[in-house]
């Protein structure tokens, strides 16, 4: 069962979709060992990539999530989809992760939802965007990452640290002179940045009928730019400990060193998993992958247990 929703977010409309399972769908597969008895459903929260919509990837899981007991939400990011916020397209980091927060804030308002067994599950930017939310959000009793990605270090550094400093300067230049023009009225400056230039698989999945949803990766504002490049999203990934962290990546993604990055970096309980022969776009729809990691991502979550233990020491 699907339900379209809508929740506040910095003052917001953020639209959503929550998918709850069917009575048919037992969810008593879920309890955690020695949780107490609940009628309450668990539930995650899951968070796009960065451009993309809640009806692509996003859904795909959720409604497998569902189909295994949770209460699955998806919504699109503020600027982006159906949600409110302008300028259009605007990929805020700062903002994606007030989203998720948010979301997670919707899901205790519910009355099926249990408050004390959420967990998030961020996909590609939202890999890195519900890591970092979840740094300081206590409520995210889980995180879990697909094809997680660092947009802050892609945008400064380039996809496998290939970007020179002197194009980090020019990026920073063409934002600084985005924020000027919009300041002089002379509208917002934006870009493409799903092309024919970009990795083959990732246009195929955003570009044709793969994947294709025509409110997904709009082209952005340029000033989208500095705001990421500002951004880190595993600076404080150790605060996630002691809930636990399981990040998944395909053998053959050419992001995969960011999530293993990530995993050096936190504290325990984590782990990563490897999907072989996946790539990190085939983890958004092709069967045979997202049916791996759904199959992590069940008992994974399943696991969220009403008496965490308190966040680690600083």
């Amino acid at each position: 069962m699907k339900i379209d929703v809508t929740f506040p977010s910095n003052n917001l409309a953020i639209a959503g979709t929550l998918y709850l399972p069917e009575a048919s769908e037992a969810p008593e597969i879920l309890e955690a060992p020695d949780a107490p008895s609940t009628d309450r459903l668990p539930a995650v929260v899951v968070s796009h990539p960065g451009g993309g919509v809640k009806e692509q990837t996003a859904t795909i899981y959720a409604e497998r999530l569902a189909r295994a007991g949770f209460a699955a939400l998806v919504f699109d990011a503020a600027y982006q989809g159906e949600s409110e916020g302008e300028p259009r397209g605007l990929e805020n980091p700062f903002q994606r992760a007030e989203d998720i927060k948010s979301a997670v804030s919707f899901l205790t308002t519910r009355d099926e939802i249990d408050p004390d067994r959420i967990g998030a599950l961020g996909i590609c930017a939202s890999g890195g965007y519900v890591p970092y939310a979840a740094q300081t959000d206590l409520r995210i009793k889980a995180v879990a990452t697909v094809s997680g990605t660092d947009m802050g270090a892609v945008m400064r550094e380039g996809l496998g640290r290939t970007q020179t400093p002197e194009t980090l300067r020019t990026i920073l230049e063409l934002t600084a002179a985005a924020r000027t023009a919009e300041a002089h009225g002379e509208g917002v400056q934006r870009q493409e940045w799903i092309t024919d230039a970009v990795d083959a698989e990732t246009y195929e999945y955003y570009r044709t009928p793969r994947g294709y949803h025509p409110r997904a990766v709009q082209p952005w504002p340029v000033r989208s730019l500095d705001q990421l490049i500002q951004y880190d999203s595993y600076a404080l990934i150790r605060l996630i400990a002691p809930r636990p962290l399981l990040m998944i990546i395909g053998s053959d993604a050419n992001t995969a060193y960011l999530s293993r990055e990530a995993i050096a970096a936190a504290a325990e309980p984590k782990e990563l998993f490897v999907i072989d022969g996946a790539t990190h776009i085939s983890l958004y729809d092709k069967d045979e992958h997202v049916t791996q990691a759904v199959a992590k991502l069940v008992p994974f979550f399943a696991a969220l247990r009403q008496d965490a233990e308190p966040v680690a020491a600083l």
